[in-house]
């Protein structure tokens, strides 16, 4: 499901770890995201709201992930020494509240030694 442009999306990912390297802000590298999709002309779109509900009622609170790749790929990028439980959890729910996207991605910047990333369906 979605192989392609989530191959699209780790080659983007690569080239941003491999251009900047190690050491930045998550925000740093959510905008050399966003300008390495825009050059290769991937659609995508910067932490929109996903709305939840408890019981039918809507909360005030929104999610926001980091992006929106192909309007299919929840991308959640992150900055820790290895990825775990914490992010995990974050990005399944992330897919639960949206009720519309079902592959998911960790991208994470933060390992000196290589670039870490996670697919989940």
């Amino acid at each position: 499901m979605y192989e392609q442009e989530g191959y699209e999306l780790v080659g983007v990912a690569l080239e941003v770890y491999n251009t900047r390297k190690f050491g930045f802000y998550e925000d740093v590298y959510q905008e050399c995201m966003e300008i390495e999709l825009t050059r290769r002309k991937i659609p995508f779109e910067s932490q929109p709201e996903l709305r939840l509900d408890y019981k039918g009622v809507e909360h005030e609170k929104r999610y926001r992930p980091d992006l929106i790749v192909h309007d299919a790929i929840i991308a959640e990028l992150k900055v820790v020494r290895e990825l775990g439980n914490p992010e995990i959890a974050q990005l399944m729910n992330y897919l639960k509240a949206s009720r519309k996207f079902r592959v998911g991605y960790l991208l994470n910047f933060g390992n000196s030694d290589e670039f870490e990333w996670q697919r989940f369906v």
